[in-house]
C-alpha cells in the first residue's frame, strides 16, 4: 500500500514509510534518477523530488519521522479501555434505539469515561489511526417484514414521488419557453 491508502496513521505504517525513504535517500547516493526512484517505489515524481531536496539539505536524518501529525490524547491504556468499551455495544452505554456506533456517540463515551474532548472528525481520526473502519451492518433486523416493504414500494411510494413528464417539447430560448 502506497501513501493514497489508510492514510499512514499507526506507528507501523510509519515506520514502514520511513524506511522507503531510506532506501530512496539509498538510491540518491547511487545517482539513480527521480524517475526511477519514483516507478520503483509506485510514488509520484513530486514525492521523490521532495524526498531528494530534503536528503540534499539535511541527509538522511531529514527523512526520518517525525511522529504523528497530531499528538494523541489517549494514553495507551485509555485506548485499550474505549476499544473494550466499543466492544460492549452502544447498549452497554445507554444508546438503546440501535446497535450502531456512530462518531457522535464514540466522541460522548470518550467525554464520559476520560473527560476528554474530541471533535467528530478527531473520532474519525484516532479511530482510523488504530485500525477500526467504518462498517455496514452484514445482517438484516430480524423485525424486517418483507411483505411490508413490497407493499410500501408499491402503493405509497408511487403517491409520495411527485410525477415527472417523461418528455415534452422545450426550447433553450428565454423568450419563447416551450410549444405545449
Amino acid at each position: 500500500m502506497r501513501y493514497a491508502q489508510r492514510g499512514g496513521y499507526t506507528p507501523d505504517e510509519q515506520g514502514r514509510r520511513e524506511r522507503l525513504r531510506m532506501q530512496a535517500a539509498k538510491r540518491f547516493e547511487r545517482g539513480e534518477s527521480i524517475d526511477a526512484v519514483a516507478e520503483e517505489f509506485r510514488v509520484t515524481v513530486g514525492t521523490v523530488r521532495k524526498w531528494r531536496r530534503l536528503w540534499r539539505e539535511g541527509g538522511m536524518e531529514a527523512l526520518r519521522s517525525r511522529g504523528p501529525v497530531s499528538v494523541e490524547r489517549l494514553s495507551a491504556d485509555q485506548w485499550a479501555r474505549l476499544e473494550q468499551e466499543l466492544r460492549l455495544g452502544p447498549g452497554a452505554h445507554g444508546f438503546t434505539d440501535d446497535q450502531r456506533w456512530t462518531l457522535k456517540r464514540v466522541k460522548a463515551l470518550i467525554g464520559r469515561l476520560f473527560h476528554v474532548g474530541y471533535t467528530v472528525q478527531g473520532v474519525w481520526k484516532l479511530l482510523k489511526r488504530h485500525g477500526w473502519s467504518c462498517q455496514v451492518p452484514a445482517r438484516q433486523a430480524i423485525e424486517r417484514d418483507e411483505e411490508a416493504i413490497e407493499v410500501w414500494k408499491e402503493q405509497v411510494w408511487p403517491q409520495v414521488k411527485p410525477w415527472q413528464r417523461t418528455w415534452a417539447p422545450t426550447s433553450a430560448s428565454k423568450t419563447r419557453p416551450d410549444r405545449a
